[in-house]
């Protein structure tokens, strides 16, 4: 399995090595994924359920799994 993975690394980085593009392309990926799961969760994905103690969680989701769906759609495509 490892000799598997070392290939693969080695691959890739042989690969990205002899390309033209291949450095600025990596920084590129790199800071796409720092703006993607770091800026954007900071300022756009605020945990849902923040500040709320154990039982007050368990309670949101129970109660959101037991509620019934919003078939109001539904009704009016029978009509």
């Amino acid at each position: 399995m490892s000799r598997l993975v070392s290939f693969f690394a080695s691959l890739y980085r042989d690969g990205f090595r002899n390309m033209t593009w291949g450095k600025p392309l990596v920084w590129l990926i790199l800071l796409k994924l720092i703006i993607l799961f770091g800026i954007l969760r900071i300022f756009f994905f605020k945990p849902a359920m923040s500040g709320l103690t154990e039982e007050e969680k368990s309670e949101k989701v129970g109660a959101a799994l037991t509620q019934p769906h919003n078939t109001d759609t539904l009704n009016l495509l029978t009509h």
